[in-house]
């Protein structure tokens, strides 16, 4: 084709559950466009998009890949996200940059939890839709079932343009509804087109009869025909096809198999001649001191890109991949980073496919690209030519709750993890990372137990440092009930100088979180000049409880009365008379254990709320109350306070309960008794663990 403009730029992501075939299309769509010589294989681990060791290893996608390619007169980037829950992030970010979403559904097992996710992202980021039902070279693919569930989920709007001739559990061929042809493909994924067979044109009937309810929605001139029943002409429906997909009121609906190339060819045509180019929203969202607002899209105007995803490669450095938002991009270009202000210069800009990079001169508005070194941009930020200070809107990605304890295999390599961690931080914006200063665990958090196991890959595999997980600790804490007298007297002769320090002191429950420490002595019992080791030594002895060694909270201290020896008293006599009232005091007021309890809210869909309540009572939750999802039709939110030690595996579990369809966040409230049942558990262990 010629020069790359961007009208003819189509940015497509391809979404849908994982397996349903996403990167088979991916590189059947490569091979038909002769950008490769060979039709890639998942199960063989040499397909073009997932071409990271971890990818080839487990035979899936973990991270977003873009593969561009030409047909007829567009180039398109077909951005090939992952399909599995944990990896959602890099969902998010191809969406981000993405005109339209191409979602594979499996023909075999319908609509799935990930068809429904991907239809949720690109109506939040409102992009056009398409389906692409796949795997019809299986005998157990049916086109009628998937077809009809599509439509019962998401309305209307769903309508054929490709559909299978079968005959048995066999496809024979392909139905193109708007063409009224038969389509037979080759080895090679060639169709051959030819008259609808007799046998098949009553069912050709019935589903162009859908087609054309789902264009008349698009104006009233073809609802009034499709009323009156009078014929639509080809012109017509291919241009309400055209407009209704770029206005998303049509969803198109393609079926084939992706490893067999059929219908493929079909659906690039329709992207080639019916996907919205970069400039079909006019406008993108950017973000002022007083909210959002809107900036027009003018491919002559002043350069801006957004970086929408950052790749820590041990080899080249730290990757940014951009969209090109605004005007043109040009080698040697400086921009500056409107974040933090640094100016960048872009001395290498790159196409990128799979792993294949092709350095470039310039990219139009709209395309897609990377660029190597910039070490302080990081993913969301916006790059620009201009003097006003335009930052693009970012990326909302969602929070980690899964959190484990990452234990080196080998000693002193603490600082090699971090190192490690903090660069696929800047890659990952769904994980989180903590040293623990209180449990003294490093604790990394993640979407789910398979993300977290590929990030521990990702260690191993590029920065050499092996690691295993393990169940986090809890920060337990303790206190007291009850108000009693203690007395403490430190006494030691050894020649010379002695030490001596006496103590009477009232323990009592405190208001304040730490330690209230007051002094009532009279008649100078105890000099004002040690009140201040006193406090100290009861600060100290309060590091460890008498129950299990956790820190003590919430006690209250009255110096009341003691002793004092003219030579032998100082202030660590005192600090240590302090530590024996408290060792004899604390034993005998109550002590309770507490720990931590958050406030969770999860979103589930209607029908599972009664599942999600009974988990929540058996994890000792108290629920707090219901209410529907503003926004979000058929799912309620429930409200509930639940113990943090119960919450650990809670991700896991509520996926299982809800299919993926549950989300939540969980964030500290306070700290509650813990019932007594369960504390000796704690207790028990907890000695254990320092015998």
């Amino acid at each position: 084709m010629d020069k790359i403009n961007t009208k003819s730029i189509r940015n497509v992501c391809l979404m849908g559950h994982g397996g349903s075939g996403k990167t088979s299309l991916c590189e059947a769509m490569l091979y038909l466009a002769k950008v490769t010589d060979r039709l890639g294989k998942t199960p063989e681990g040499n397909t073009v998009s997932d071409y990271d060791p971890e990818e080839i290893r487990r035979g899936f996608s973990l991270s977003a890949s873009v593969a561009p390619l030409n047909w007829k007169d567009s180039k398109i980037n077909i951005i090939d996200a992952p399909g599995y829950l944990d990896f959602q992030g890099e969902v998010l970010e191809s969406i981000r940059v993405a005109d339209s979403a191409l979602i594979v559904v499996d023909g075999r097992n319908g609509v799935e939890v990930g068809t429904e996710l991907a239809w949720d992202y690109a109506e939040k980021e409102g992009i056009p839709k398409a389906f692409f039902i796949n795997r019809f070279d299986d005998g157990e693919a049916r086109f009628k079932r998937v077809f009809d569930a599509l439509r019962d989920k998401f309305g209307v709007t769903v309508c054929p343009l490709l559909i299978p001739m079968i005959e048995g559990d066999k496809v024979i061929g392909f139905l193109n509804l708007i063409d009224m042809k038969a389509e037979v493909y080759d080895k090679t994924g060639a169709n051959m087109e030819s008259e609808i067979p007799e046998e098949f044109k009553e069912v050709a009937a019935e589903y162009r009869n859908m087609l054309y309810e789902s264009i008349a929605q698009t104006s009233d001139d073809l609802m009034d025909k499709f009323f009156n029943e009078e014929p639509i002409t080809y012109n017509e429906a291919m241009n309400a096809v055209h407009d209704g997909i770029i206005r998303g009121e049509i969803v198109p609906v393609f079926c084939g198999s992706a490893t067999k190339m059929w219908g493929v060819t079909a659906v690039l045509d329709t992207i080639d001649h019916s996907f919205p180019r970069p400039t079909a929203r006019k406008t993108e969202t950017i973000i002022t001191p007083d909210g959002e607002d809107e900036m027009p899209i003018d491919p002559e105007g002043e350069t801006s890109i957004f970086v929408f995803k950052t790749v820590a490669d041990p080899f080249v450095g730290k990757m940014s991949f951009f969209k090109v938002m605004n005007g043109e991009l040009k080698r040697d270009m400086s921009l500056r980073n409107t974040a933090n202000g640094s100016v960048e210069k872009m001395a290498h800009i790159y196409t990128i496919r799979g792993k294949k990079q092709t350095e470039v001169d310039a990219l139009c508005c709209g395309d897609i690209g990377m660029t190597a070194k910039l070490n302080a941009v990081y993913t969301g930020n916006t790059l620009t030519a201009s003097a006003k200070d335009i930052k693009y809107r970012g990326i909302d990605f969602p929070e980690p709750f899964l959190t484990q304890a990452i234990r080196p295999l080998a000693k002193g390599d603490e600082d090699k993890i971090s190192s490690g961690i903090s660069k696929l931080l800047e890659e990952d914006l769904t994980t989180r990372y903590e040293n623990n200063a209180e449990t003294k665990q490093l604790l990394i958090s993640g979407i789910g137990d398979m993300h977290l196991d590929v990030l521990v890959a990702k260690l191993k595999n590029r920065f050499g440092t092996s690691v295993v997980l393990e169940k986090p600790k809890i920060a337990y804490r303790e206190t007291i009930k009850k108000t009693v007298e203690a007395e403490g007297k430190h006494k030691k002769q050894s020649g010379g100088h002695g030490q001596y320090g006496h103590v009477r002191i009232k323990f009592a429950p405190g208001e304040a979180d730490g330690l209230t420490f007051t002094e009532s002595v009279v008649g100078g019992a105890v000099p004002k000049g040690f009140f201040p080791a006193v406090e100290k030594g009861l600060q100290e002895a309060m590091q460890k409880g008498v129950l299990a060694g956790y820190p003590v909270v919430n006690l209250a201290a009255d110096l009341y009365d003691g002793s004092y020896h003219d030579v032998d008293s100082s202030e660590m006599s005192f600090k240590m008379a302090a530590s024996l009232a408290y060792k004899d005091g604390l034993p005998r007021a109550n002590p309770v254990l507490l720990e931590p309890v958050g406030t969770l809210n999860c979103i589930v869909p209607d029908g599972m709320v009664g599942d999600v309540i009974g988990d929540l009572n058996k994890r000792r939750g108290r629920v707090l109350g219901m209410e529907a999802v503003h926004g979000k039709k058929g799912y309620t939110c429930v409200q509930a306070e639940v113990p943090k030690a119960e919450m650990m595996d809670y991700p896991i579990a509520l996926r299982a309960t809800t299919q993926g369809r549950g989300s939540f966040t969980f964030y500290f409230e306070r700290y509650e008794e813990v019932p007594a049942n369960v504390a000796q558990k704690i207790i028990d262990d907890a000695k254990k663990a320092q015998a």
